[in-house]
């Protein structure tokens, strides 16, 4: 299989990382690399399927081109939101509290 005639089919899970070379066929779909990469022996994707190429949302049935790398997403298991928010809780940095370069000077202060 050359390396200029392939489709990169990419899925990740918490346990393993996936990044499957399927040979590349005129008018192949999304859809058609996913059922070549085997990818469905090997773990039980989520459904329905949330799938992008390069990173930028696409169809099931779009077409590809040689090189395409298509990715699988899973659904985030946490709000962004809530892990910046949780974040801040523990290192609390604002208009009220003490920044880490204060907290890290005044550590130093005291072993002084």
């Amino acid at each position: 299989m050359s390396s200029s005639a392939v489709i990169w089919v990419a899925y990740a899970t918490p346990e393993h990382q996936f990044h499957i070379a399927v040979p590349y066929v005129e008018g192949m779909t999304v859809l058609d690399a996913i059922q070549q990469s085997e990818l469905t022996t090997k773990v039980n994707l989520p459904e329905p399927l949330n799938v992008g190429i390069f990173g930028v949302r696409a169809e099931l049935s779009q077409v590809l081109t040689v090189g395409d790398r298509v990715e699988i997403y899973r659904a985030l298991t946490i709000n962004p939101l809530d892990i910046r928010r949780n974040r801040a809780q523990k290192n609390p940095v604002g208009r009220f509290g003490k920044s880490n370069r204060a907290k890290n000077l005044q550590g130093r202060m005291d072993k002084n």
